[in-house]
């Protein structure tokens, strides 16, 4: 499995199909990193909206649980295992 894959959203902004394409990345990479062009209508307030809108979009998909870390325009999406609370048991 590869740890972290690139995705740009552009003007269109996270659509139906970016959610898509971002669960079939998840499917082989842990991480996807995903930035955010200007034309996406970006600014520093908007970035914790969009990577929370991200996360629950994705999470309502599949049913995986997700984490976040955003640095400057990039988000950096996190698929955490399913099984780590088990393994902690």
């Amino acid at each position: 499995m590869k740890t972290m894959a690139k995705f740009q959203v552009g003007k269109s902004g996270i659509t139906p199909n970016i959610i898509q394409a971002l669960d079939f990345i998840f499917k082989n990479h842990k991480q996807v990193r995903v930035s955010f062009l200007k034309a996406s209508g970006r600014n520093k307030d908007s970035m914790q909206e969009m990577a929370i809108d991200l996360i629950n979009k994705l999470s309502e998909l599949n049913k995986n649980r997700y984490d976040y870390k955003i640095i400057g325009f990039t988000v950096i999406l996190i698929k955490i295992n399913k099984n780590f609370k088990e393994k902690l048991k």
